[in-house]
């Protein structure tokens, strides 16, 4: 069954499931220098476009990948022909330096939020229709705060056999510069 069809199946089926992935408490996490303009972050919207702001400015997308990306639309409102109309929170085109080029819609949550399998599998589906010479990368983004501050958690997914399955989790603290101890520099230069 093509993706289309098996989104219309799910759509008719009223089966809107969410995936049951959390973020791992037991990841270990990337500080990052949180480079995200304050009154750019301030004016944001809604949640989405928080994570989003976070997520673009502090280039986690290139540090996932280990690629340079670049985004190319926010929020697309775009019609595919066997699905109908679907919407994607950010897609970034990106090339590595062997230079594979792939291309990687963003579904960012908030809270509680869950990503949602026909939500993803619009992405794949997307990725096939207008992006068919690029690899297609799917991302979830997952926001939380804790006590210390914003982690960005960031999941690679993957279609196989008819399922949503975690092919890589990331977990991003960003902090300001003069909170990156020796001690985290020490530690992430031996995580490679």
């Amino acid at each position: 069954m093509s993706v289309g069809a098996r989104i219309i199946a799910k759509i008719g089926n009223t089966d809107m499931g969410a995936i049951d992935i959390q973020p791992s408490e037991c990841r270990f996490e990337i500080v990052v220098r949180d480079a995200t303009p304050p009154r750019f972050a301030r004016s944001a919207l809604t949640d989405t476009q928080y994570i989003r702001a976070k997520v673009r400015h502090n280039r986690l997308i290139d540090l996932f990948f280990g690629a340079v990306a670049h985004p190319i639309r926010t929020g697309p409102h775009v019609v595919l022909h066997d699905v109908g109309q679907i919407e994607t929170d950010e897609i970034y085109v990106a090339v590595r330096n062997t230079g594979q080029q792939f291309v990687i819609p963003i579904q960012a949550k908030v809270g509680s939020d869950q990503i949602g399998t026909v939500q993803i599998e619009q992405d794949l589906a997307l990725c096939r229709d207008k992006f068919p010479t690029l690899t297609p990368r799917l991302v979830a983004v997952q926001f939380k705060k804790d006590a210390i501050g914003e982690v960005i958690v960031m999941f690679e997914l993957v279609l196989a056999n008819d399922e949503i399955k975690v092919l890589d989790e990331k977990h991003y603290r960003l902090v300001p510069a003069d909170q990156i101890s020796s001690d985290d520099l020490q530690t992430m230069s031996r995580t490679d």
